[in-house]
């Protein structure tokens, strides 16, 4: 088993990510129609609940499993990495059993005066019994990419959303066969799904693990060993003063995303009509929400791949590549992000209509998607910090991110309903990501565009007309087709000027260089290649 390279774990992570974000998209379609809209709300609460505690569990071990054993591979300590590996398994066995007894137990609490929604506590307690698995499987993937091999965690990753989407939308379709107006069984049905998921992950784990293990039989570097005996205090002592930083950090989004659904009836209760509230609700957690982690996808990847080699250079004190690396992330982040943020945001409309049962929600679709540009920088700048060591400053700056937010959304929400609280997420993205690049600046060789920032505005903002005129002008057209047909076709458009002009800017506005184009995979510099040429032609003449 070959290590990956920074460039090459990131795509196998985000195209693993971007499979599994399709078919968690291709369950919320059917499901859109089964439901109704508290239904939907049930089968959010019930996700996002599991989401966010599924991080509890796991406390950021994940994350401080993969700097500490990338760190004691590169000073030739393999058996303490193989300590810290079994010291985590044992952790994730423990903490599976302890969350899902309290999310079963605990289920009508968090459901009824916590969320002010009864009937979603059986769509929790469906879902709790996948969080038996899912720290165990958290551990083995952080022990995967802090040894540099990402397939296993993308592959794991399909298997689990294949499985559960096909598992959710079956049983939810044959509660929805016996009674049409249960939709609270319905929603049930639809989060049981996840457990079947996390069955077909950990096989797939344990498959690599094993295949790891063999291969390292055969790598006699490996038997070089400068290791000494840990005892289990001092990993956990390590592992969490790693790690509670990390969680105040990889909660974040999860967070928000469960106070703004938490947010939406309570503080808009008597300020709006309560059916539109309810229309805001499931259009927030059904539909927005899952469109806008779609431009994630790829800042996921990239916050995975990133730590292990910028702890690995960290280690060995090669501050030149930390900072190189470091740059290279934030600068992929930020070019492969734009576009699907412009695309998305700008044609959030047919989008919407095109992929659910209606348009309702187009415009929250197209405020949070928007913001995740700085969602994106956000998680990319944290996992570099951490990579360096300094995963207090990313846990500082995200908790007063997370306080203004709040207040914002206090503040805003009476007066501007949803579209306030989602700004208000959108201020804390900002506020995080900004403080992040300060720090990293000061610690490190970080540079992201220089001079470089004007033409990359001026291609983002062409591009975003050009969208948005393209939208206007295709709708216009196919006035009078079936709307779904229409919306394809907007979508579809779109997405082909998008596909052109985006990189064609990029090279002529001299965002991107020869030089840098170099270093990019295979597949994007074929992409680059004919602009590159065109560019050159036009300056020789």
């Amino acid at each position: 088993m070959k290590k990956d390279t920074l460039l090459k774990s990131t795509l196998i992570l985000a195209a693993a990510a971007l499979v599994a974000r399709a078919l968690g998209i291709f369950q919320r379609v059917p499901l859109d129609y089964l439901l109704n809209d508290v239904g939907n709300g049930y089968f959010t609460v019930a996700n996002n609940v599991y989401l966010l505690l599924l991080v509890v569990a796991t406390a950021g071990i994940p994350s401080a499993i993969s700097k500490m054993v990338s760190e004691r591979y590169a000073l030739g300590k393999i058996g303490e990495a193989q300590q810290i590996y079994r010291a985590s398994l044992l952790f994730g066995a423990v903490a599976g059993v302890i969350i899902t007894l309290a999310m079963l137990l605990l289920a009508p609490v968090i459901a009824g005066p916590i969320l002010h929604a009864p009937d979603a506590s059986a769509a929790i307690r469906a879902i709790a019994p996948s969080l038996l698995l899912f720290p165990l499987i958290a551990m083995m993937r952080g022990y995967f990419q802090g040894r540099q091999f990402m397939t296993a965690g993308g592959i794991s990753q399909i298997v689990e959303q294949f499985l559960r989407v096909i598992a959710a939308v079956s049983i939810a379709y044959a509660v929805y066969s016996v009674n049409p107006l249960n939709d609270k069984g319905i929603a049930s049905g639809a989060t049981l799904g996840s457990v079947f998921g996390s069955i077909g992950a950990f096989i797939v784990m344990i498959y690599y693990a094993r295949k790891l293990k063999a291969s390292d039989r055969s790598e006699p570097q490996l038997k070089k060993d400068s290791s000494i005996r840990l005892s289990l205090r001092s990993i956990y002592r390590e592992l969490f003063r790693l790690s509670i930083p990390i969680v105040m950090t990889a909660i974040t989004v999860q967070l928000l995303y469960t106070l703004d659904t938490m947010m939406v009836k309570s503080l808009t209760r008597g300020h709006f009509d309560p059916d539109l509230i309810n229309q805001w609700w499931s259009a927030l957690g059904m539909k927005a929400q899952s469109i806008a982690g779609i431009p994630v996808i790829l800042a996921v990847a990239l916050s995975q791949s990133i730590i292990p080699i910028i702890s690995s250079a960290h280690a060995t004190g090669d501050h030149a590549k930390v900072g190189k690396q470091a740059s290279l992330a934030v600068r992929i982040a930020l070019y492969s992000g734009m576009p699907v943020v412009l695309l998305l945001g700008i044609g959030a409309y047919s989008v919407n209509g095109f992929l659910f049962q209606n348009t309702d929600g187009s415009a929250i679709v197209a405020l949070l998607t928007l913001g995740t540009l700085f969602q994106v920088g956000m998680m990319v700048t944290n996992s570099i910090l951490l990579g360096i060591g300094e995963p207090r400053k990313a846990t500082m700056h995200t908790i007063t991110g997370v306080l203004i937010k709040v207040i914002l959304s206090f503040a805003l929400a009476p007066s501007f309903g949803v579209y306030g609280i989602v700004a208000a997420t959108t201020v804390c993205f900002i506020w995080s990501l900004a403080f992040n690049i300060l720090s990293l600046r000061k610690r490190s060789k970080f540079k992201l565009l220089g001079n470089r920032w004007i033409g990359f505005i001026a291609t983002s903002g062409i591009v975003a007309g050009a969208l948005a005129l393209i939208e206007w002008a295709v709708l216009a057209i196919g006035e009078g087709l079936p709307d779904k047909l229409a919306f394809f076709l907007s979508c579809a458009v779109m997405g082909g000027v998008l596909l052109v002009l985006y990189p064609a800017l990029l090279v002529f506005l001299r965002v991107v260089t020869a030089e840098e184009i170099s270093t990019y995979p295979r597949p994007v510099r074929r992409l680059l290649a004919p602009f590159m040429k065109l560019r050159s032609r036009s300056q020789s003449a």
